[in-house]
């Protein structure tokens, strides 16, 4: 039986190096493969006044967070809704953006919205170095007359990516590609949502990363039946352990 590839899919595809720089760098690579009638929704690492008039001049929209820094000169201030208030809008206002020497060629509309983040934990340490805060994210998007609480809505999906190549990493054990080519790459990823949709037939629960490592020692031959059930049996104790650090943060006063 000849596998059959979604080919339309791999040819937004693009596998770069670790350096993010020259041909690899993120924003120059997302340039050159532009498409007309996309919304591009980015992170602050893709800011780059060029790459949002490219958007434009392809005929696409984009949603990115750009940082506090960003020289705004006002000159439409709007009025945020009762909605936009309830997605956490504070302030909606087209401005022309840049310093003078660098900037963008269009009108520019920032949404700034006010969530609840929780810190980053020091680097090698899993643990949060805080409980969560409030902070407020600035959008710049070109799209002018889409509700306030729709740019924010539009950026909070994005992170269900983020949260995908978490899961995809840490979870299904794929930290490096075994392939640089698009169809190695697709293969990759195909086998390890077919083994986590697996993991959550055998099991009736959502994969985890002990989950994964014991059925892997049981496929190996290590670990025995009696194991792998004691895992599987073993209660889930999530909830507790949040409501225990809401509890440390509540009595440090934090």
């Amino acid at each position: 039986m000849r596998l059959q590839f979604p080919f339309a899919l791999l040819a937004a595809v693009a596998v770069t190096d670790y350096r993010n720089s020259g041909r690899s760098d993120e924003r120059a690579v997302l340039k050159a493969r532009l498409a007309a009638g996309r919304c591009y929704v980015m992170d602050r690492g893709y800011f780059a006044y060029a790459l949002f008039d490219a958007v434009v001049a392809a005929g696409s929209d984009y949603v990115c967070r750009v940082k506090k820094s960003l020289a705004v000169d006002a000159t439409d201030e709007r009025a945020v809704t009762d909605a936009g208030r309830a997605a956490g809008v504070v302030r909606d206002v087209v401005a022309r953006v840049g310093d003078g020497r660098r900037g963008c060629d269009h009108p520019v509309r920032l949404v700034y919205v006010e969530v609840m983040v929780a810190p980053r934990a020091a680097r090698g340490n899993g643990k949060p170095a805080g409980p969560p805060r409030r902070e407020t994210l600035i959008l710049a998007t070109n799209l002018l007359d889409v509700p306030a609480e729709v740019v924010a809505l539009v950026y909070k999906h994005r992170w269900g990516v983020e949260l995908f190549f978490r899961f995809f990493k840490q979870i299904l054990g794929c930290r490096h590609l075994l392939s640089h080519k698009p169809e190695g790459v697709l293969i990759q990823v195909y086998c390890a949502i077919i083994a986590c949709l697996l993991l959550n037939l055998w099991t009736g629960r959502k994969p985890t990363k002990r989950t994964v490592e014991m059925l892997a020692l049981y496929f190996m031959g290590v670990a025995t039946d009696r194991e792998v059930l004691a895992h599987l049996n073993r209660p889930d104790n999530t909830g507790v352990k949040l409501r225990a650090k809401d509890e440390v943060w509540k009595k440090l006063g934090v």
